[in-house]
């Protein structure tokens, strides 16, 4: 009978362990879950912060890009705003430069021969080719006209000559030099231009 008490008895503290056991298991099963449900909660909080972080950082990026961008554009207008009045000026210069270079040609023109070898006409012939080569090497070039047709982009009629040998609309002489700077006309080739000539008057028949 002792042995069978015994039994019992362990048989009760066992399943009082075990239930105990149970307990404890459910206990810290609740608690382990309630930590998971917290990490999730706190990791999907930090992708929501993470996400917004990255939406921030884009629009940084492009507004920083774009600033960039329209910065860049300013300093190529500048550079190109800054040419173009260098070379207004320097066009400017050039032209009221052209006046002295006629004075030259038409002084040389009317130079008699038999001074063309004396040391001053020397010196005078070699200001007018300094002069001409400062022109040349900022690009100032003079139009041609002899045996062209006249362009209006690039010649001025002072005249128009009905002129043989010549066809309608070809340049007969050249009254004032003209000169282009790159591809714009410094000063338009004043010109004598041909024109048809006149048909003659039919004979009238004889009555």
């Amino acid at each position: 009978m002792a042995s069978n008490k015994e039994t019992d008895a362990e048989a009760v503290v066992v399943e009082e362990w075990e239930g105990e056991q149970a307990e404890k298991e459910e206990k810290e099963s609740v608690v382990v879950e309630g930590e998971l449900e917290e990490a999730r909660e706190e990791l999907e909080k930090l992708r929501e912060e993470l996400e917004k972080a990255g939406a921030q950082a884009a629009e940084y990026l492009d507004g920083w890009q774009r600033t960039q961008a329209e910065f860049s554009n300013y300093k190529k207008r500048q550079e190109v705003e800054r040419a173009q009045m260098i070379a207004l000026a320097n066009a400017a210069l050039l032209y009221k430069l052209l006046p002295i270079v006629d004075d030259f040609e038409r002084a040389i023109a009317t130079l008699p021969v038999n001074l063309s070898k004396l040391t001053w006409c020397e010196g005078v012939l070699l200001i007018k080719h300094k002069l001409g080569a400062i022109l040349e090497s900022e690009g100032v070039k003079p139009i041609e006209t002899e045996g062209q047709m006249f362009d209006p982009r690039y010649h001025e009629a002072v005249t128009y000559e009905e002129v043989s040998g010549y066809d309608d609309g070809q340049i007969v002489g050249e009254v004032q030099r003209g000169y282009i700077l790159g591809e714009r006309v410094l000063r338009p080739a004043l010109v004598r231009v041909a024109k048809a000539l006149a048909a003659p008057e039919a004979e009238s028949p004889e009555e």
